[in-house]
């Protein structure tokens, strides 16, 4: 065991949430990460030390390099691919479009799949939105198995840089295209069938999921930090999943949306400052809020109906673990599945809204630019839509208004409507982001605001 401290507790809440899904390994030894009750090391005096803080210091200067490691491995190469090409070896269960998007979206966009048979072997193409992100689900699920002891992924990066999908069916698949037609595409396996890829005997699983379907990678939670009775070596874990993927029907979005629960239960928030509209434009930046509850006997609790299954992962992957308002916000999927407004005459003091006809959704555009610009939330926030008129003093002091600290500022140089603000910390860009997304800066000017993956 070890203690690590991190530059911040920003620092530590995002290790712990990337390293969440997948278990890290070190030198093939599964390593598993959770917050410790001290608040600081001390490291005085200590036998032992002077290893780790030589260690410390050779990964300060950059120049760490792990035994075995290919030296090239924890670096992007420029120019990479932001496509990836799958190939699903020792094919026992069928595996579907459903399940490698829920596979791969733990890393970040996934924008587009194509799924093919090519020299007898099941393979797939699939798109993220930054080639980072196909770097990093490489690194982590290539040579693992999605069921025990079966369909192993083979991952490579594409010489496409991008993918033109025709259709939306059980085959292909472009997610920010929800108006593609469904084409010729393979039908859905008949419930026979099925069964059959069901039936106990063909795998011994210790995990009998829907109709003895062994389940889908899964990733255990933090909290409890331990893997799944009989999860064998390069075995994903479980993760429950739908019977439409058991079957091998793929839901289009726009007709029923994606099969699985689209409402999230959000947790710990501070009931003098949250407000439905503020979790309305927080979780909109991963997805299209279709409405907010707010419990009226425990206003730390909160329900947000995300427009499909998809996006209420994406904003539950991003945002549980965030500070908000002083307090760590906690977001799981929420039994219900869907959120009821108050009947008539029923007391709710507003807590309870509708924004399915909000102006101020981000995704409804087939297509759109915003769905390859999604990221973590971060102390630097994207800004556009700025008029003319308005000044770098005018933005930082809109800022510092609503309470933040400014640290840098620029416009971009070939386009003065767009820039970044770098803030304090990231709770303050996400308070920022609530506060003065669609602020009203004149000239029919409405201020667009986005977490930015950059820095300045």
């Amino acid at each position: 065991m070890a203690f690590l401290e991190m530059a911040s507790e920003e620092a530590a809440v995002t290790m712990v949430n990337y390293y969440t899904p997948v278990t890290p390994h070190l030198r093939s030894q599964p390593v598993f990460i959770q917050y410790s009750n001290h608040r600081e090391l001390k490291t005085d005096n200590l036998p032992n030390q002077a290893r780790a803080q030589a260690a410390l210091q050779t990964v300060q200067s950059g120049s760490l390099a792990l035994p075995g490691a290919p030296t090239n491995e924890g670096t992007i190469l420029p120019g990479q691919s932001p496509v990836l090409r799958i190939i699903i070896e020792n094919l026992f269960y069928p595996v579907t479009l459903e399940v490698l998007h829920q596979i791969f979206s733990k890393f970040g966009t996934v924008l587009k799949i194509i799924t093919f048979t090519k020299n007898n072997q099941f393979q797939a193409l699939l798109q993220y939105a930054d080639p980072l992100n196909a770097h990093y689900a490489k690194m982590a699920l290539d040579g693992q198995n999605i069921y025990n002891a079966c369909c192993t992924l083979r991952i490579d990066f594409s010489k496409l840089t991008s993918l033109n999908v025709k259709y939306n069916n059980d085959k292909s698949r472009d997610f920010t295209r929800l108006d593609l037609p469904t084409g010729d595409g393979q039908p859905s396996l008949e419930p026979p069938m099925a069964a059959a890829f069901g039936a106990p005997g063909i795998i011994s699983s210790p995990y009998a999921g829907a109709a003895g379907f062994a389940p889908a990678i899964g990733f255990p939670q933090a909290a409890g930090l331990s893997v799944p009775a009989g999860l064998g070596p390069g075995a994903l874990g479980p993760l429950a999943i739908t019977s439409s993927a058991v079957t091998g029907r793929m839901a289009i979005p726009g007709a029923g949306g994606m099969p699985g629960n689209s409402v999230l239960l959000v947790t710990n928030l501070n009931p003098d400052l949250i407000t439905p509209h503020g979790l309305f434009i927080l979780f909109g930046v991963y997805g299209d809020v279709h409405r907010v509850k707010i419990m009226f006997n425990k206003k730390e609790n909160a329900l947000v109906q995300m427009a499909d299954a998809n996006q209420a992962q994406l904003a539950m992957n991003h945002l549980s673990g965030q500070r908000l308002y002083g307090k760590v916000l906690r977001a799981t999927l929420s039994k219900h599945q869907a959120v009821q407004l108050p009947r008539e005459g029923q007391e709710d003091q507003g807590l309870t809204k509708d924004f399915s006809n909000s102006p101020l959704h981000r995704f409804k555009k087939p297509g759109s630019k915003n769905f390859q610009n999604i990221f973590p939330p971060s102390a630097t926030l994207h800004l556009s839509n700025i008029p003319p008129s308005v000044t770098v003093d005018d933005l930082k002091n809109l800022f510092t208004e609503a309470g933040c600290s400014v640290k840098a500022f620029k416009f971009f140089q070939k386009d003065r409507k767009m820039a970044l603000i770098q803030l304090g910390s990231v709770e303050e860009a996400i308070q920022a982001l609530i506060e003065l997304h669609n602020h009203d800066l004149g000239e029919n000017h409405h201020l667009r605001v986005s977490f930015s993956k950059s820095t300045i």
